[in-house]
């Protein structure tokens, strides 16, 4: 079966959660004799490449990226819908002539990709990673920190959302600064939904604006109707897809993960509980959290390993050093994904405090299959996968007293985050995952 695997970005230059699972998912296809491409894209504003569609090669998958420094967004509804799309997409799709396209993130190519994959009679499915189907952020974050359920019915979170963004740019006004945070935010979101509705605002930039958040959940939801099949990595992700309109055949699959499940070694009772951290260092993903309790603990027996790029945020970087200064924090960059079973090796537990709700995260599972307990926010995409005090710790997500807390219980015990190890385990490999999703495939295309 020939199998095109879209998604946003992909391997050497983007390695998160979302490209793995695309990388792994085309190597088991190709070990079980299918043909899989993976058709991925530079993101404006990264380095142009020499032709606007490049081919290369990575770990034997062939791979196709399109320079999206060509196709800039010429306003908010581009993120989501992008017409001049059309016709590199089609290109691509005909030159290809998959037996079935698979969508692991559409980013970058937009709801467009899935109206010329309609137009040309291919099966679809998607695997949702997060949840840009009908959500502004991705990360079902509200403006003002809190969880939200999705869009309300005149979008105006949607564009509290939004107006968060534009106060926390670098160059943004005193004013846009002012309004966005605080009280005001959620009263300017309602006012310029109200006030969008008036011709001359709506003819305005601002206006454009607005209708295009408003729209952005209904063009995504009639788009999404395209898939055949959606694989869902957890039940709290289906449910949220379910509840915001989505009725399309879903299918419950666990990532799978590859590395060997010895034992961890034994440590001395003298040596240091070693805790560690790794992911992006963003806001959204509560590192700082995590650096905070650390250096609330004082002198302890302990040490907190950051892997992650620092270049990827510099202020909030800069922030989190300073909250490490004096403690046994050491900042480690980025390894390659060979690397992951060696860096858990070394650790005791890994922390994933995360504000948003994560979805089965990758490096979540392959701490659990390295034997190595973890310390996680009480969110429903991390919580289907732990049980407090058998392979994991949960605190309140956000709450840095109930982190700060669980912390200090965690290192005055460290004989029993090691014995942990014991009861924390993940068997579920790549292959079993794609040998679950190999039936979908071929029910789908025998549908068509």
């Amino acid at each position: 079966m020939k199998i095109a695997i879209f998604v946003h970005c992909f391997f050497p230059t983007h390695f998160y959660g979302t490209e793995t699972y695309t990388l792994d998912l085309a190597c088991r296809l190709r070990e079980m004799g299918n043909e899989a491409t993976v058709i991925a894209a530079t993101f404006p504003g990264e380095p142009k490449q020499e032709q606007v569609v490049a081919r290369y090669e990575y770990q034997g998958v062939p791979v196709v990226s399109i320079d999206k420094n060509v196709f800039r967004h010429r306003g908010l509804a581009e993120t989501y819908y992008q017409p001049s799309m059309r016709p590199i997409l089609r290109e691509i799709l005909r030159d290809l002539q998959p037996d079935l396209v698979h969508v692991t993130h559409l980013v970058n190519h937009t709801a467009v990709l899935l109206e010329e994959v309609r137009e040309l009679g291919i099966p679809i499915v998607a695997t949702l990673t997060d949840f840009f189907g009908f959500c502004f952020n991705s990360k079902l974050e509200a403006a003002d920190g809190s969880l939200c359920a999705g869009p309300r019915p005149d979008r105006s979170n949607c564009v509290a959302c939004w107006l968060k963004a534009v106060g926390t740019r670098p160059r943004a006004g005193r004013l846009e600064r002012v309004v966005t945070h605080g009280p005001w935010l959620g009263l300017a979101a309602a006012g310029l939904v109200r006030t969008a509705r008036l011709p001359r605002v709506a003819a305005s930039a601002l206006g454009q604006v607005v209708q295009d958040l408003v729209e952005r959940p209904d063009v995504l939801a009639r788009a999404y109707e395209t898939y055949h099949a959606v694989i869902t990595p957890t039940r709290f992700l289906r449910d949220a897809y379910e509840r915001n309109g989505l009725n399309v055949p879903m299918h419950d699959i666990r990532f799978g993960v590859d590395l060997p499940r010895d034992p961890k070694p034994e440590r001395s009772a003298s040596d240091p509980l070693v805790i560690g951290y790794i992911g992006q260092i963003a806001p959204h993903k509560g590192v700082d959290l995590l650096v905070d309790s650390f250096a609330a603990l004082g002198s302890v027996s302990a040490e907190l390993h950051i892997f992650g790029p620092e270049d990827q945020d510099p202020h909030f970087m800069a922030k989190i050093r300073r909250a490490a200064e004096g403690r046994a924090v050491r900042f480690r960059g980025t390894f390659p994904k060979e690397k992951i079973a060696g860096v858990l090796e070394e650790l005791d537990l890994l922390g994933i405090p995360s504000r948003w709700y994560e979805n089965s995260p990758l490096v979540l599972l392959n701490a659990l299959a390295s034997h190595t307990p973890v310390l996680i926010s009480d969110v429903a995409g991390m919580t289907e996968f732990v049980e407090h005090g058998k392979n994991g710790f949960v605190f309140e997500r956000g709450d840095l007293g109930d982190l700060s807390r669980t912390l200090r219980e965690i290192v005055a015990a460290p004989e029993r985050v090691r014995t942990m190890s014991q009861t924390t385990e993940y068997p579920r490999t790549t292959r079993t995952m794609v040998e679950d999703l190999l039936p979908i495939y071929r029910r789908v295309s025998g549908s068509i």
